[in-house]
């Protein structure tokens, strides 16, 4: 289980969990980005024992470990979400410290059409329904702003309130042709 969570932590740099497993994996994930820091081959070996996956290895050794060759320790923090919302398990994050998520954002340009992790999360989790909120806000807006423009085709609504209108005219006309 903690191989699957460190190798989920050193591809995504950043996973939720709960707090416990979160302050289990955090030694070990530690104890793999000094390993790495030194990128000796043993120390490579080493580090394939816990992670299988060759290419999150590499990632760890080119991209990861050079980031906190100059840092003593400390590299990942653990924040705390609240309760998860079945089981009561209290939840937490934990990410590198130098993750940023405008980084990490899939092609997203706009911070109002995407929620933030955090908020996703607590959407998620009991801790509000922020998250759901925006994207239903921003899917309105778009809704109204196609509703803007003239369309020739009538709604229900529409053809039943011009119906009265046109009723009366055409009984205006009716009394003017008998007049006549």
């Amino acid at each position: 289980m903690f191989r699957n969570q460190l190798t989920a932590l050193f591809t995504h740099e950043r996973i939720i969990t709960t707090l416990a497993k979160a302050k289990e994996l955090r030694p070990m994930a530690e104890r793999m980005v000094t390993l790495a820091g030194t990128g000796t081959l043993p120390a490579r070996r080493k580090v394939l024992t816990m992670i299988s996956d060759k290419d999150v290895v590499r990632h760890l050794f080119d991209d990861i470990a050079p980031r906190f060759i100059e840092r003593p320790g400390g590299y990942t923090r653990i924040m705390r979400l609240g309760r998860r919302r079945g089981d009561a398990a209290e939840l937490a994050i934990i990410e590198f410290i130098d993750y940023d998520l405008a980084d990490h954002e899939d092609g997203e340009t706009s911070s109002k059409s995407k929620a933030s992790l955090m908020d996703r999360a607590k959407g998620m989790f009991g801790g509000g329904a922020k998250a759901a909120d925006t994207v239903d806000d921003d899917e309105a807006e778009a809704a109204s702003a196609e509703s803007d423009e003239p369309s020739d085709v009538k709604t229900d609504d529409e053809a039943v309130a011009e119906e009265p209108e046109t009723a009366a005219a055409e009984a205006v006309e009716d009394d003017t042709t008998k007049d006549s």
